[in-house]
């Protein structure tokens, strides 16, 4: 059996519920953030109960966005994102599990009766082979997906599919499980750790650099959390390995440097934007409090002046004057320093 068809099994026959699954990739609701939570109410149960992903993605900044949900499954997140962006905006879900593809349609009229419009639609196809849909390039402002490339072989072709659908300053915003090694072939072939979410789990150093060939030139990690392997045949077979459930955005925008490189540039988060108004966290590393200014590199800034975020922001500076890399932000020069040499640069960006 190949690796789809295995994995079609494990989703459309294997797992009944969330409750079957052997390891913590799925998280609860007390994961979520208050106001997501009060759209999960608007969910309905069956779509709820065979949800398998390994955190709500739910990006800010939605309204009247086209989003696509790459590996849709049950329906859940198209649902909650649906609700963000609302009536103006649109989302189209990718999933070739046919079961899991029948509960999210079934429910599609009682999903628009309860919001008060309908704005979803789904697509039975393989994320491998997204050209192969009716999905136009450059068509969509974020693309999401939820510990499903994990599953797929050719992992690359997803980015770079992801890449060609996103408008110029679009996002591809997604969670998906990392681990701390490249796996045996045996492990990464294996139908219950693939189905778990961790036989097809990236090295994360493979990813970086795979997101980066296909144009993602400076991802960014927004959060991590290590996963537990509830199922202790299944943990000594994986075991040295590590694994991590993590969010990474990556935005579509030509031109980004490979380094953080600074121009002694700024922004200023003005506030305003929903559920974020005393800080805007855009990833690990930047938690940009409202009214105060922030030094970025030149990447950042451009992350923030030519995507959906910038209506949020104020911007300083330009790239007339180059200063090198900010400190501590994982390169350094390769040449000594002398006493003399004082540090003048902001803080990392």
């Amino acid at each position: 059996m190949n690796i789809q068809d295995s994995v079609k099994q494990y989703y459309g026959e294997v797992l009944s519920s969330s409750a079957d699954l052997q390891t913590d990739a799925c998280c609860t609701v007390a994961d979520t953030p208050g106001y997501l939570k009060t759209l999960l109410r608007n969910i309905h149960p069956d779509v709820r109960a065979r949800y398998y992903g390994c955190g709500l993605i739910a990006p800010l900044a939605l309204d009247g966005a086209r989003i696509l949900d790459l590996g849709s499954g049950s329906g859940q997140d198209a649902y909650v994102l649906a609700q963000l962006a609302g009536p103006d905006g649109e989302v189209v879900g990718v999933d070739m599990t046919p079961e899991q593809l029948a509960v999210a349609r079934a429910h599609q009229d009682w999903h628009a009766d309860r919001f008060g419009y309908a704005n979803v639609r789904f697509l039975e196809g393989d994320i491998e082979r997204l050209g192969e849909l009716d999905l136009k390039p450059a068509s969509f402002d974020v693309i999401v997906s939820n510990c499903v490339i994990n599953l797929v072989e050719d992992k690359e072709a997803v980015f770079r599919a992801a890449y060609d659908l996103l408008k110029p300053g679009g996002e591809f915003y997604f969670s998906d499980v990392y681990a701390d090694r490249r796996l045996a072939d045996d492990m990464r072939l294996d139908p219950a750790a693939r189905g778990e979410c961790l036989g097809g789990a990236l090295y994360w150093n493979d990813f970086l650099n795979m997101a980066k060939r296909a144009g993602f030139t400076d991802p960014r990690l927004v959060t991590d959390r290590p996963l537990a392997i509830n199922n202790a045949d299944l943990r000594a077979r994986l075991e040295p390995a590590k694994f991590h459930s993590a969010t990474y955005r990556l935005f579509r925008i030509d031109g980004l440097e490979p380094a953080c490189e600074d121009y002694g540039q700024a922004v200023i988060y003005r506030g305003g934007l929903a559920e974020s108004e005393k800080a805007f966290t855009l990833d690990n590393h930047h938690v940009m409090e409202k009214g105060r200014t922030f030094p970025v590199c030149g990447n950042t800034f451009r992350m923030l002046k030519e995507s959906r975020f910038a209506p949020w922001f104020e911007f300083i500076g330009n790239e007339t004057t180059h200063y090198g890399i900010f400190p501590g932000c994982g390169a350094v020069s390769p040449f000594g320093r002398n006493p003399d040499e004082v540090e003048t640069s902001g803080a990392c960006c």
